[in-house]
């Protein structure tokens, strides 16, 4: 039995949210550091004043040196500021995560903003200048066992201290992740040719989000916000190490194996999606068919025997025929 696309998604939503705790480099250093002081005790202990001076040596390389902002700059550098010149927008959408803290917010009794607090300052000021305009906001639950409200439950809230009428709002909250933003947001919006829709989220997570987009075919126009790097200049900050530079280095790394698994999932069309959209779906695809075939043969557990295939379907060696293998085309 095939596979649905549903249920695909929840073992990979899953995936993402138990596998992701594993490759954070906070996480891993931390790991190699208690690994190394267990075997201090053990016969091994030589190999446990190696990893801890290894420990010891990637914590202040990584809190010194700019490398978190190496990472997160390469994102941001992606996608241009919007130009507003080109003309009206029909809507925006802007991406939850961070934008509001519904558990804090529920907790405590009124609106409490998160990291990307930003987005919703930039959103009032759009709808200020752009009185027709459609608004979407795409914030559901992207926690794997903890309920309660979500951002969306708060954001007509949020919008109208800033004066923006409630019936001018449409909310999405059933997404868990950028995709599911990207789907449900094109299945709510139901966009039309010549539409000029924008898309807000912050400068890290842009390309990822505009790839998703693309791939769903919703065509919208980047306008990142929640800059956390001023330019080229922040490769040259050197400065004692400081656990600000790991969370950095940690929150860059994550955007960069976010892009990677979306594009090995088909969830983007290419591994860093940019202005302009060069796809690349192929070698994606085997991937996601490794994952329905290796489910579908464990719940069917039909062993395949060599003996049991016909002998019409074995292949004569030919001086003339010659495998070479997929063609892999890289990307740009």
């Amino acid at each position: 039995m095939r596979l649905t696309k549903k249920r695909r998604d929840n073992m990979l939503h899953f995936l993402s949210k138990t596998a992701g705790l594993f490759i954070v480099p906070s996480n891993l250093l931390l790991a190699l550091g208690i690994f190394g002081l267990a075997l201090l005790w053990t016969h091994f202990a030589r190999m446990g004043y190696r990893l801890i001076v290894c420990f010891i040596i990637l914590i202040v390389v990584i809190g010194a040196l700019p490398i978190g902002n190496a990472l997160i700059l390469l994102l941001e550098q992606r996608f241009p500021v919007w130009d507003a010149s080109r003309g009206f927008p029909t809507g925006v959408v802007i991406l939850g995560g961070g934008v509001i803290n519904p558990r804090i917010s529920a907790a405590r009794g009124q609106i409490a903003l998160g990291g990307g607090g930003n987005r919703a300052i930039v959103l009032a000021e759009l709808a200020r200048q752009y009185p027709t305009m459609r608004i979407v906001f795409c914030g559901g639950r992207g926690e794997l066992f903890r309920a309660g409200p979500t951002e969306a439950d708060y954001f007509v809230d949020l919008l109208a201290t800033f004066g923006i009428q409630r019936d001018r709002i449409e909310l999405e909250s059933r997404s868990r992740n950028t995709a599911e933003n990207a789907a449900f947001s094109k299945e709510l919006i139901m966009p039309k040719p010549g539409e000029r829709w924008l898309l807000v989220t912050s400068a890290m997570h842009m390309p990822r989000a505009m790839g998703a987009f693309r791939q769903e075919g919703f065509p919208v126009e980047a306008f990142p916000v929640d800059w956390r790097t001023v330019g080229y200049q922040d490769l040259y900050l050197i400065s004692f190490p400081s656990l600000n530079n790991l969370r950095r280095f940690d929150d860059g790394a994550h955007e960069w194996f976010g892009l990677l698994a979306y594009w090995l999932t088909n969830m983007i069309p290419e591994i860093f999606p940019g202005p302009q959209s060069n796809t690349l779906p192929a070698r994606s695809n085997y991937f996601l068919a490794s994952i329905d075939a290796a489910l579908e043969s464990r719940q069917e557990q039909t062993p395949i025997l060599l003996g049991s295939l016909p002998q019409s379907r074995t292949v004569k060696k030919s001086k003339q025929t010659k495998f070479i293998g997929p063609i892999h085309v890289p990307a740009g």
